[in-house]
């Protein structure tokens, strides 16, 4: 058992039953979260990134099913690595960011490993909309207490979520014969509890 797991255990049975009977609001430190994603170009890795543009986030520490998460990403300030991979992705062929400025995820099911123990992490089912067009995906999830933080603090979390998604899905097939289709997704979000 690692010690950022027996931290949260231990977190878990320290709180307030006021503060675990309902589900808690967070907002987005948008400057500390970005959707972070690898891509292969002509068989090299890249690296990229959007910012988080608004997120809804309700965590449920009693009852993690009850959480929900609501984030919308901005296309148009996404970052490729490259210049000209960036004008690429934002092209109609494959983002379109002129007709599709924004990239919107909404959970519909998050499921705990440990419902104790949410840094064990778990997964989030959703419907992820890229293009106009709307699929269901599932992503992993780990929640942490942030860094600097006080041992019984929950107010600050940083969450780690990872997934994969096939671009051709959302119809972004433009250089197919450049980059391939599957997109890895490494993002890194973190909230505070909202006043």
């Amino acid at each position: 058992m690692s010690w950022i797991t027996l931290l949260i255990s231990s977190l878990m049975t320290m709180l307030p039953a006021s503060l675990l009977a309902a589900p808690q609001t967070y907002a987005l430190q948008a400057d500390r979260s970005e959707v972070g994603f690898v891509y292969s170009l002509s068989g090299g890795q890249n690296r990229g990134s959007m910012p988080v543009q608004a997120a809804d986030i309700s965590i449920d520490f009693d009852q993690f099913s009850n959480s929900r998460a609501d984030v919308t990403v901005d296309v148009t300030r996404a970052r490729a690595g490259v210049i000209f991979a960036t004008e690429a992705l934002k092209a109609d062929s494959v983002l379109n960011a002129v007709a599709h400025p924004t990239i919107r995820f909404q959970s519909t099911a998050i499921r705990a490993n440990d419902p104790r123990n949410l840094s064990d992490g778990g997964q989030i089912d959703g419907m992820l909309t890229i293009r106009g067009v709307t699929r269901p995906v599932t992503l992993n999830v780990a929640v942490f207490r942030q860094q600097g933080t006080a041992e019984d603090d929950l107010s600050q979390l940083s969450f780690r979520i990872s997934g994969a998604v096939r671009r051709s899905e959302f119809g972004a097939t433009g250089y197919a014969d450049l980059v391939d289709d599957v997109i890895n997704l490494d993002i890194a979000a973190r909230v505070a509890l909202a006043q």
